[in-house]
């Protein structure tokens, strides 16, 4: 039998008749029309507010994920949308349901395996040797290279190529940076083909850099994706195509299924 919890505590937030406290800051005289959203989600994330530079990078790691068109999660948004449309609440939690690793999710696997690699970022380290070791510990048990690799973004992903520009500007290249760029590099050269670091490998490089556990960094993938399916509902409430998905699949499917029916026939 479980322990008995003698109080029940929560650091997060507190409120009195006339206060509302978020992480310690009063959220009326604080943080409304003081901080932006990103520097919020980075306080109760981190405990603390961020500074400029922190902010600067916080914000573009938050804003990069929130669009990428019609991907899984924005479809599985409008498709539970046109049968309950009074629920917004209901078709993002579909779609956020979706970010796993393969989807947004990889950035927190590709940021526990650099933050596992170089626990300590104070330390001195060879890049060339952990990211070789690195690599070939992946390849021996043939699993993926968690962040690098795009279907579309070829040879480079710009969102990765521009959140580098920033890290670096705001303080925040560092060995993690390092690493992930070196392991994409030895990757390629032992795949025989060009890898690109995606954006999910760049922020999970630049999270870490900024000290936020590997723990919780699909966090910031969640934070932006929901806002971004947010989007895909109001367009399928007034611009809808998620019934004409269903008709086309229903259709096309079907009409294999007859194919293949009358051939065996």
């Amino acid at each position: 039998m479980a322990a008995r919890i003698e109080k029940l505590t929560s650091d997060i937030a507190w409120s009195t008749h006339d206060r509302i406290m978020v992480k310690g800051q009063d959220l009326c005289g604080d943080i409304l029309g003081k901080q932006s959203l990103g520097d919020v989600a980075f306080l109760i994330m981190t405990d603390r507010l961020p500074s400029e530079n922190e902010s600067i990078m916080f914000n573009a790691l938050a804003v990069t994920l929130i669009e990428h068109g019609m991907t899984p999660s924005a479809i599985a948004t409008r498709m539970t949308v046109i049968g309950a449309p009074e629920a917004m609440q209901a078709a993002v939690a579909a779609g956020l349901a979706g970010l796993g690793s393969v989807f947004v999710g990889s950035m927190e696997t590709a940021a526990h395996l650099l933050q596992d690699a170089i626990p300590d970022p104070g330390a001195p380290v060879d890049i060339d040797v952990v990211a070789g070791e690195v690599v070939a510990d992946l390849r021996s048990r043939k699993a993926q290279v968690p962040g690098i690799g795009h279907p579309i973004h070829k040879p480079v992903d710009p969102r990765a190529v521009r959140l580098f520009e920033i890290a670096e500007q705001t303080g925040f290249s560092g060995p993690y940076v390092a690493l992930m760029k070196r392991i994409a590099g030895i990757a390629g050269e032992r795949a025989g083909k060009e890898l690109p670091i995606n954006a999910t490998g760049a922020i999970a490089a630049i999270a870490s850099e900024m000290g936020i556990s590997w723990s919780v960094i699909r966090g910031i993938g969640v934070i932006s994706r929901c806002i971004g399916l947010v989007g895909h509902v109001r367009e399928e409430l007034t611009n809808p195509i998620a019934r004409e998905i269903t008709a086309r699949v229903s259709r096309e499917t079907s009409a294999d299924a007859i194919r293949a029916s009358e051939q065996s026939a």
